[in-house]
């Protein structure tokens, strides 16, 4: 059930924001990754692997802001109440949006338990770690070239950097920061049997 409701909530947000958008090849170029995305969970889910609910609400958060992001782009996301209380100078909306991506490490590690991948504790804690780092790479690559080759306003707006030269590297770490804080919590629940194979030990 809860699942079905995630997906609801996403199509509402979805619909909703799909009107009159900022600037419509930014909402599409942010929406595709999105649209991968859910369609890879909706097969993993349904042929795969059944994901918790905590697994599933972890990742709804990135599909949910990414939707959002799209429509404004992601440094006019009406977010001054965070930039005020923190005394930023700049949005971070799409720092914290960055960070929900590696919440996706614990649906990673929660299908590499359940199917026994790995079976060492190191390997397996760290892997979805990296996964992250790499995915977080290759998406930083995808915005590069995409500001190549469209135009040069959506472009900017899609790459969101804010004048920050480091804006790439910094995404990354948050997309890191974001991995470790999820498999933190992975370790929280699982510590006990980490591996699918200790529960019979």
């Amino acid at each position: 059930m809860f699942p079905k409701i995630m997906l609801a909530i996403y199509l509402a947000v979805f619909t909703y924001f799909a009107f009159d958008p900022f600037e419509r090849e930014v909402w599409f170029a942010e929406n595709l990754p999105v649209w991968i995305v859910v369609i890879s969970l909706i097969l993993i889910y349904i042929y795969y692997h059944k994901f918790s609910n905590t697994a599933i609400a972890l990742m709804s958060i990135f599909i949910i802001m990414h939707t959002i992001g799209g429509h404004y782009t992601f440094a006019k996301v009406p977010f001054d109440w965070f930039t005020d209380l923190f005394g930023f100078e700049r949005n971070h909306y799409d720092r914290i949006a960055h960070f929900s991506v590696g919440l996706y490490a614990f649906g990673l590690a929660e299908m590499f338990r359940a199917k026994r991948v790995f079976s060492n504790k190191f390997v397996f804690l760290s892997y979805p770690i990296f996964a992250i780092l790499t995915i977080a790479a290759l998406y930083e690559i995808f915005e590069w070239q995409f500001a190549l080759l469209a135009d040069p306003n959506a472009g900017a707006e899609v790459l969101g950097s804010q004048g920050d030269v480091w804006d790439a590297q910094k995404d990354m770490l948050l997309d890191g920061l974001g991995a470790l804080f999820s498999m933190s919590i992975f370790y929280l629940l699982y510590r006990g049997s980490l591996l699918k194979n200790e529960e019979k030990e």
